[in-house]
């Protein structure tokens, strides 16, 4: 692959304080892993360069000001250092609205170069929500800062968790039960199934089958259990069908991911966050990868949180890491082609 094939990618340093600085230079200090994209970390310079030193990472730090000081051809691990929470004043570990205020920082910055074209896809290591939302931004997650960075509806964006066994998307994450139920809507769960179904495609390398999970304990039971599945899941599912989408719904939750891991589904639609996070994470802890769908821009990004209880030990594995890279890498490379770079 020549140099100008390679896909630029932004990798987001995450909550300083937590486990992302070190799984990113721990991914990164793998050759195989440099040689699939031209990476730079989104961050601050002096916590990846601790966190090089943590892991014990063979690879130099190297701060820059802008995207092109970076020389891909080295073994560097470049930085677009924004220089916003300086080493020597992080305490590792802890809830802190400077970090907040800086994670949120190189995603904004992340989603501005993503935007210009000027990086192919955004790779992001975990914020702290907490710090986050101390800081100002109240936001649930990673996932609805994009899509209010990138001027998208809430509505119209959704969350795959992707792994070689399992491909899960969600109609509602981040919010109550009570909420949860209440975001089952026939028009929400179609939108979800029409994302997940043109993201899923390109994956399976043809028409996706989709399965609609039940809300209810056996899919309602026909009305025994609740009229949420009969009333919105089941119309979504005829709806999809007659877009030509191969869906079907709603399928008992308590059997639909076990199906889905045998092959009979290419993905899930989960109606709420733990019901598609536990099998998820049960299936594919270490190499399950979070896509944000419905976005302008390519995310992809760890499916773990900050792990405060280990950060600073070089304790953290950065399996997640390499796989969000190795997928934002292909993702990033189909979209040069497409526009002809």
């Amino acid at each position: 692959m020549g140099e100008g094939e390679r896909p630029i990618l932004g990798i987001t340093m995450g909550d300083p304080a937590g486990v992302g600085p070190e799984v990113t230079a721990l991914a990164l200090a793998r050759s195989e892993v440099r040689a699939l994209a031209r990476s730079v970390v989104i961050g601050d310079a002096s916590v990846m360069a601790e966190a090089a030193r943590i892991v014990g990472a063979d690879l130099t730090v190297r701060a820059i000001g802008s995207l092109d000081e970076a020389d891909p051809t080295t073994d560097a691990l470049w930085v677009l250092d924004l220089g916003n929470r300086p080493v020597a004043s992080l305490e590792r570990g802890q809830v802190d609205p400077l970090n907040g205020k800086a994670a949120f920082e190189y995603v904004e910055r992340a989603v501005t170069l993503a935007l210009t074209n000027e990086i192919d896809a955004i790779v992001t290591a975990p914020l702290n929500k907490e710090s986050l939302n101390l800081a100002g931004y109240p936001y649930p997650g990673h996932t609805e800062a994009l899509a209010h960075l990138c001027n998208v509806s809430d509505d119209d964006i959704t969350m795959l968790l992707a792994s070689p066994r399992l491909r899960v998307s969600h109609v509602s994450t981040h919010c109550s039960m009570l909420q949860a139920i209440a975001a089952v809507t026939r028009d929400r769960v179609t939108r979800v199934g029409r994302l997940t179904a043109r993201a899923v495609a390109p994956l399976v390398t043809r028409p996706p089958k989709l399965a609609l999970a039940g809300l209810n304990p056996h899919a309602g039971e026909h009305g025994l259990f609740g009229d949420e599945d009969e009333r919105e899941i089941a119309p979504a599912a005829a709806a999809l069908q007659a877009e030509g989408i191969d869906a079907h719904g709603p399928v008992p939750p308590d059997s639909v991911f076990l199906r889905a891991v045998n092959g009979e589904f290419d993905a899930v639609v989960a109606m709420y966050h733990d019901q598609g996070h536990v099998p998820s994470k049960l299936t594919g802890f270490h190499d399950t990868v979070n896509i944000t769908l419905g976005l302008p821009i390519i995310r992809t990004s760890v499916d773990h949180g900050t792990a405060f209880d280990i950060a600073g030990s070089g304790k953290a594995r950065p399996d997640n890491m390499v796989v969000a890279i190795e997928l934002a890498a292909g993702m990033g490379r189909d979209r040069r082609a497409v526009r002809g770079v």
